[in-house]
């Protein structure tokens, strides 16, 4: 493995605000994304995410300012991901201080959208956030998942293995692979699904959804993930990222 593997907390962000809950001791303020962040930077994370989970439009500036307040305290790079609908949303994330940012629904209405995004800031600064689940109801797709949007609840019927190589195809520099399976239930990584993507892209992937325990993180690296995104287990301090760290070197992976 010639690249080192990320450990990446993700943080939901409404509104300016960190939700699902933070129980760090060290907080003042729990619900501050900017304080939240500089913690993980001194925890060692490699990378953050923000998920702007803010369902009205009007909120949005607000998500820039907490961007530029991070990027004026972190030096990690900062991902930004929900919301993301045009060429200029990008831009603005962009200029606020976001290393890359990620893109989701407004890609399934118009795949276009990632190769403008590409072309105009390259594709290093690109990702494709892919919602993946398994078929339950309807006809199976070739891989047996789907992507799904509205956090995993609409089935779309496009096979989400297909959909990362078309992102790849259309000049994303990265899928960020979220198990809606395994989303919430701690029980480990989706290994199949990750496998799946890992043989049709050459792109890194990140692997999300279902981590609980220390021992989840190598056989998601195993089958293919180049970092590996938590937030639960993170923001309440059960797994620290050290120890996400120390698990990884053990298992003989490459990390930063």
């Amino acid at each position: 493995m010639g690249v080192a593997v990320r450990v990446i907390p993700c943080l939901d962000v409404d509104a300016g605000r960190v939700v699902k809950g933070v129980n760090f001791k060290e907080l003042r303020d729990a619900g501050d994304p900017v304080e939240m962040a500089a913690v993980y930077d001194a925890e060692g994370a490699d990378e953050l995410t923000f998920l702007d989970v803010t369902a009205s439009s009007g909120e949005r500036a607000t998500m820039v300012d907490v961007v530029r307040r991070t990027a004026e305290q972190v030096f990690i790079p900062l991902t930004v991901g929900g919301g993301i609908r045009t060429p200029d949303d990008v831009d603005r994330m962009l200029r606020a201080g976001a290393d890359k940012v990620s893109v989701n629904t407004a890609a399934i209405a118009r795949p276009e959208l990632l190769g403008e995004m590409a072309r105009r800031f390259g594709s290093q600064c690109i990702v494709l956030s892919v919602d993946a689940r398994r078929v339950v109801d309807g006809p199976p797709t070739p891989s047996t998942f789907e992507v799904t949007t509205h956090g995993g609840r609409t089935g779309t019927g496009i096979d989400a293995v297909e959909w990362a190589a078309r992102g790849q195809e259309l000049g994303v520099g990265e899928i960020l692979l979220n198990s809606m399976d395994a989303d919430g239930t701690r029980a480990g990584f989706d290994l199949e699904l990750i496998e799946k993507v890992r043989r049709v892209v050459d792109v890194p992937v990140i692997a999300s959804g279902g981590a609980g325990a220390l021992e989840h993180f190598p056989p998601a690296v195993r089958a293919g993930a180049d970092a590996v995104l938590a937030a639960s287990v993170f923001h309440f301090g059960q797994l620290r990222i050290g120890e996400v760290k120390d698990v990884l070197r053990a298992d003989h992976v490459e990390i930063r």
